[in-house]
């Protein structure tokens, strides 16, 4: 039980280093997090441009804003709501652009889980459902922590996991 309160009050330490401008302890932070920002960005945006994008925006408003955050233990929730708005920002503005070029389908470079079943499974889901899924299968976030961060009731997560399930069964029986 000790070595829990000892990285917790670490985590908090750090947090409230980058609270007083520390700039190494704010991308200590980044980089411990990275990995999970990266797979909430991915679930929710597809294109490997946006998806950069939307962490970059993400790291800088965090920096400009991580006076805001009330409770240091509470960093990693809301800088994945950041990313969540940052995403949601992004496709808003890619759903006003029309693309005018005919070979838009063609991919540069490809993401190496791209081809696996089960992502393709999961980005066929709406964007609720396969944002309350990565969150709570990819990020390990209880429901709780994904009703606060969505700003939803418990019951609205759990009945979207519920449906999202249904959809996953569905399309990977086809598979």
């Amino acid at each position: 039980m000790e070595l829990i309160s000892f990285f917790n009050y670490r985590k908090k330490s750090t947090v409230s280093k980058a609270k007083r401008g520390d700039k190494e302890a704010f991308l200590a932070l980044i980089d411990e997090n990275r990995l999970n920002l990266y797979s909430v960005a991915r679930g929710i945006i597809k294109d490997k441009e946006d998806i950069e994008d939307a962490l970059q925006n993400t790291v800088i408003c965090a920096f400009e804003k991580i006076n805001s955050l009330k409770k240091d233990e509470y960093f990693r929730t809301w800088i994945i709501r950041i990313l969540i708005n940052e995403c949601n920002a992004i496709l808003r503005k890619s759903k006003r652009v029309i693309s005018l070029d005919e070979n838009n389908n063609i991919e540069i470079c490809s993401d190496s889980y791209e081809n696996m079943d089960l992502t393709r499974a999961i980005n066929s889901l709406g964007e609720e459902l396969r944002v309350t899924t990565v969150l709570f299968y990819f990020e390990d976030m209880c429901l709780k922590d994904i009703a606060k961060l969505l700003k939803i009731p418990e019951g609205t997560v759990r009945s979207r996991l519920t449906r999202a399930r249904t959809k996953l069964r569905e399309v990977m029986v086809e598979v």
